[in-house]
């Protein structure tokens, strides 16, 4: 049986987020009142800098468990990523134990979170990953698109791998949709439908949150 990541200390995770996001830079959050308050759900976040997955645990108004990639599960990172409820992906190929986990989050009424393009890049939702589509046809759990605008302007003058201390960090929730198309058809035309219906809500929520913040 495969272990379901602490929800406790996904809570722990998201007070220390609270604590550093809010210390550090400036965050301005928008619609954070979108993401329901109860029941399974998944957070799509654009992925632009290494600081957004942090960030939207912190300023999300619910615990999240987001999947990380194996790689940053290095020394003392590895036990306190696991204690704060991160689930760790071998992004090398289909990780049956990260797939598992994080339905098992959905299926216990938990948040989780998703970088859907699977790298860091642009952060316009261009490339997306099936994966995303999986998880949310399969659980049935709503998305809500997230997107995280001035992490990547330009490098601080301190530490060049981060935003500008005190610089503001727009985080912007979208609506919930269901990713589905109802009928809970799981085959592979299901998930490319899904995808695609993922990617167009995702990009037009990126646009919205671009107009509203003026980035």
């Amino acid at each position: 049986m495969t272990e379901v990541p602490s929800a406790r200390g996904a809570e722990v995770g998201r007070r220390i987020g609270v604590g550093l996001m809010y210390g550090l830079w400036r965050p301005r959050v928008l619609g954070a009142w979108r993401v329901p308050a109860t029941g399974p759900a998944i957070l799509a976040v654009n992925h632009s800098h290494n600081i957004d997955g942090p960030m939207v645990m912190g300023v999300a108004p619910r615990p999240t468990h987001f999947l990380v990639k194996k790689e940053a599960f290095v020394g003392p990172l590895d036990p306190f990523l696991t204690g704060i409820g991160q689930l760790k992906v071998d992004r090398s190929g289909a990780d049956r134990t990260a797939i598992t986990r994080a339905l098992g989050v959905l299926e216990a009424g938990g948040v989780l979170g998703i970088f859907p393009e699977g790298t860091r890049g642009e952060g316009d939702f261009a490339a997306l990953r099936a994966g995303l589509a999986y998880f949310a046809v399969r659980s049935g759990a709503p998305v809500v698109p997230v997107a995280v605008l001035g992490s990547s302007g330009r490098p601080g003058r301190l530490i060049k791998a981060l935003p500008p201390l005190r610089s503001r960090v727009d985080v912007v929730f979208g609506d919930p949709f269901e990713a589905g198309d109802g009928t809970g058809r799981r085959t592979r035309t299901a998930l490319d439908e899904a995808t695609e219906r993922i990617q167009k809500q995702l990009t037009t929520h990126l646009e919205n949150a671009r107009r509203l913040t003026g980035r």
